[in-house]
């Protein structure tokens, strides 16, 4: 007989999220993935200018900052017939390179890693074989035996006061972990090096778009001016701060990113290279335009679909089409009028219809509605989406940067390429990406400079901004690449005013119900046949769900309806 265990909430994520595992031999058999908050910001849009819509989109999430802002702009764009300069698609193109490394590594090290790194254990390590370890690997300067004796001296003040802070209720000592006493000193300290870090590379979006993490956007352009010699522009200085930054972006993700991250696969690579790999079918909308946005195959992240983990074929995608994207509500607390069949987003409707269990509750009923997210279906398929999704993508079209990138990394763990369909192939998929992106930040840096220094300064096209000129009705798509994945926002606009705008978000794909087929998603896919040493200890759980990087909203402790702290399976 299985046994349910829940997960509520899983930490270490944006948003609130439940899971439940059914556990039979030691392994994972069914699981249901639910979001247990409501969003609704399609409600608030209605009836608001379109041209402000960005400013509500982009504050869906406080970690994606910037990519909602930017299919929100692109949805209105493409309604109304508006092409931005190249100048525009640049600066765009900046700001979507540093909002990458910055999410990703704080993923990797402050979201991810500790699901794989012991800290405790980094207690028994010794500094000089640490820092023996650390420069076999990379030229990172902070590599001395006294650093990382240092570093150590830290941890053991912390687990001293028995005040672990930001490392209490981890599962240490589990049997899972797997790394040394040294790896595990290393990547501590490389932890906290990347706190330090981040907080730099997202003043690139202070400098374009005046603050972070929500910085501004402008339907047909971006909201900066360039001027070298003005004081409130772009100008020389400012140019010059973003270069700067992006070299030390380069060097972190370079020489400690990327090490950190190949030196823990090499450990895992066995079990967690088979474990995870969910769904076999992934999806890129593609971004990052080189020739303007409406040149797809200019992207350097390739559009495309890979069904069945068939990477001899890139299948197109139309967003357009109403039969290839629609979101099912069948296994979700909502409801359509004249029935529940799956709707493209334009005709997409989000309206509230909670009739499950009052929280807390033991179990989910799962059959019936057990979440807050639709179900988005490709042609009736489910999709994954995220880092590996791009990265396959890429590879399958063949794309030079992707096939040495994916080549090289299976070449250097010694892992066949279908060690990447898994939880650790997701995982390295985010990095290697990483250091794509972090190349590609300097070639549109130069190609900014040398618009620039042609006399080219435009940042704006103020063709059709006023309601004015606009057509009775028109109705758009906004596409681009969350660093969770594909993320597109749908807009039907009417005399001047949004009469219905729709989100289908990266962590809707994968984390979404069942649809009414019956068919899981990547989340709930991904977690059938994962072993589990402990059911009181899911770390295995983690580490797989983890991998997708989740962002839903804002994550909650549970209390029932009198105040009271409800326990569950306790997560770190």
């Amino acid at each position: 007989m299985a046994q349910r265990i829940v997960v509520d909430p899983i930490t270490r994520i944006e948003g609130h999220l439940r899971v439940e595992a059914e556990i039979k031999d030691g392994k994972i058999v069914d699981a249901f993935s639910s979001g247990t908050m409501v969003r609704g910001i399609e409600i608030i849009l209605n009836g608001r200018d379109p041209r402000d819509a960005w400013a509500y989109t982009e504050r869906v999430c406080g970690v994606c900052t910037t990519v909602h802002a930017l299919a929100s702009v692109r949805t209105v764009e493409n309604a109304l017939g508006i092409v931005v300069p190249p100048n525009a698609d640049i600066i765009r193109n900046l700001m979507f390179c540093a909002q990458y490394m910055q999410d990703h590594v704080v993923h990797f090290y402050h979201l991810h890693a500790l699901d794989w790194v012991d800290v405790v254990s980094a207690l028994k390590a010794d500094p000089k074989a640490t820092s023996a370890l650390a420069q076999s690997i990379s030229k990172w300067p902070k590599s001395s035996p006294g650093y990382f004796s240092d570093i150590q001296y830290r941890i053991g003040k912390f687990v001293e006061s028995g005040q672990l802070g930001i490392f209490a209720n981890g599962y240490w000592g589990h049997s899972a972990y797997k790394l040394p006493p040294e790896a595990n000193l290393m990547a501590v300290a490389h932890y906290l090096e990347a706190l330090e870090w981040q907080k730099e590379i997202i003043k690139v979006h202070t400098i374009f778009g005046g603050k972070n993490p929500h910085p501004n956007y402008l339907v047909g352009g971006v909201p900066c001016s360039i001027n070298l010699d003005e004081n409130n522009a772009l100008n020389a200085e400012r140019l010059a701060m973003v270069g700067n930054l992006f070299d030390q972006a380069r060097d972190f993700i370079d020489q400690v990113y990327i090490p950190d991250l190949m030196a823990i696969a090499s450990f895992y690579k066995k079990d967690w290279g088979a474990i995870g790999g969910g769904v076999s079918n992934y999806m890129s909308y593609g971004d990052l335009p080189t020739n303007g946005y409406a040149d797809v195959d200019s992207f350097k992240f390739p559009r495309g679909i890979i069904m069945n983990r068939n990477l001899s074929e890139v299948i197109p995608i139309d967003a357009t089409d109403p039969d290839q994207i629609k979101e099912s509500i069948a296994n979700s607390w909502y409801s359509y009028e004249n029935g529940s069949g799956p709707k493209h987003p334009w005709e997409g409707e989000t309206k509230f219809n909670y009739t499950g269990p009052k929280p807390p509750y033991d179990h989910l009923d799962v059959s019936k509605q057990y979440s807050w997210l639709k179900t988005p279906r490709w042609n009736g398929h489910p999709m994954e989406v995220g880092p590996l999704a791009r990265m396959l993508v890429g590879f399958a079209s063949g794309k030079d940067e992707f096939v040495d990138s994916v080549s090289r990394a299976l070449k250097t763990l010694d892992v066949p390429v279908g060690a990447l369909f898994s939880t650790l192939g997701r995982t390295a998929a985010r990095g290697l990406e990483t250091q794509l992106v972090s190349e590609w930040s300097k070639e549109f840096y130069n190609q900014l400079l040398a618009n620039i220094k042609n006399g080219d300064s435009r940042t704006h096209n103020n063709e059709k901004w006023e309601p004015k000129t606009w057509p009775e009705t028109s109705k758009g798509v906004g596409m681009t690449e969350a660093p969770r994945g594909a993320l597109a926002h749908w807009i039907k606009i009417k005399d001047g005013k949004i009469e219905n705008y729709q989100l289908v978000v990266p962590s809707t794909w994968n984390a979404s119900p069942r649809d009414e087929n019956g068919l899981r998603s990547a989340y709930e896919e991904a977690l059938i046949g994962t072993p589990i040493a402990d059911p009181e200890n899911p770390l295995e759980i983690l580490r797989t769900i983890h991998s997708f990087d989740p962002c839903i909203a804002c994550a909650v402790h549970l209390y029932d309806e009198k105040g009271t702290y409800v326990h569950q399976v306790q997560t770190f």
